[in-house]
């Protein structure tokens, strides 16, 4: 091939070479534009996930709804709620059932999984009733009328956070109170009164604020009562920690404390 060959065709190739350089910068720039625009129009964000979140059964009517606002609020995020008795979420969590998240109602509980878990918050607090069939047909009227053998008292179990709650107001009170059954959560509780297998139950006030026409929540003084803590953290075994994190953020901010009062729940 002759030299002047050889020269033009180098001349051709840096050519070609400088107006490709150009046009990769405008398509790079374009793609990086197209991004931003997705983003700022409310499209995906980088913390958008499908989210597990195992959550203590008394938070079950409020976070199906803190659920819904927090899916409007962040676009391409889906959360899905796993609810259980505390005692029963702890050990999904050490045998490492798949989820991003965790709120217990005791500290106690989330205590033992610090190993499992980051640093959890306190999002909301909650305080004990007495539940009664609907119009209190035996007439109680506070904590030593559950000493009575000829009522039927249901009580969470021991293991389980209310459970202990009970007990330890009832202790403090010394009354003897021998359940007719001791359940695996609040809920079941709960339902036990609202069926009529049992006259009355310890629960959560808001607990008892979700079934207003079936049964009655006698008030407990605060002298006598519990004060139920609900920490909420991230699991260190997510694949979305990112997104959990932002979630478990989420429940301090306005909008969900707003959510969580509104059921009843007092500020954390």
């Amino acid at each position: 091939m002759s030299p002047f060959l050889t020269r033009r065709r180098a001349a051709a190739a840096l050519v070609t070479a400088a107006l490709l350089v150009p046009l990769a910068a405008c398509s790079g720039g374009s793609g990086d534009s197209g991004d931003g625009a997705k983003k700022k129009d409310g499209g995906a964000s980088a913390d958008a996930a499908d989210l597990t979140v195992l959550a203590a059964s008394s938070l079950t009517d409020v976070f199906k709804k803190a659920g819904a606002l927090y899916e409007k609020e962040h676009p391409g995020t889906k959360v899905t709620f796993s609810f259980a008795g505390s005692q029963e979420l702890a050990a999904q969590v050490k045998q490492g059932a798949p989820a991003d998240a965790l709120v217990t109602a005791d500290t106690k509980t989330m205590d033992g999984l610090q190993a499992d878990t980051g640093t959890p918050t306190v999002i909301a607090k909650n305080r004990l009733v007495i539940a009664t069939g609907k119009g209190n047909p035996k007439k109680i009227g506070a904590l030593k009328d559950l000493a009575d053998s000829k009522l039927k008292v249901v009580l969470a179990a021991p293991e389980v956070p209310v459970g202990r709650y009970s007990k330890k107001v009832l202790d403090a009170q010394q009354l003897t109170v021998k359940p007719v059954s001791q359940e695996p959560n609040v809920r079941a509780v709960l339902s036990k009164v609202e069926l009529g297998e049992a006259d009355a139950g310890l629960v959560y006030k808001t607990d008892a604020a979700t079934a207003p026409t079936k049964v009655d929540a006698i008030d407990i003084p605060d002298a006598q009562n519990a004060v139920a803590s609900y920490p909420a953290a991230t699991l260190k075994s997510s694949q979305h920690s990112a997104a959990a994190a932002a979630f478990v953020k989420w429940l301090s901010t306005p909008e969900a404390q707003k959510l969580l009062q509104d059921a009843g729940f007092q500020k954390p």
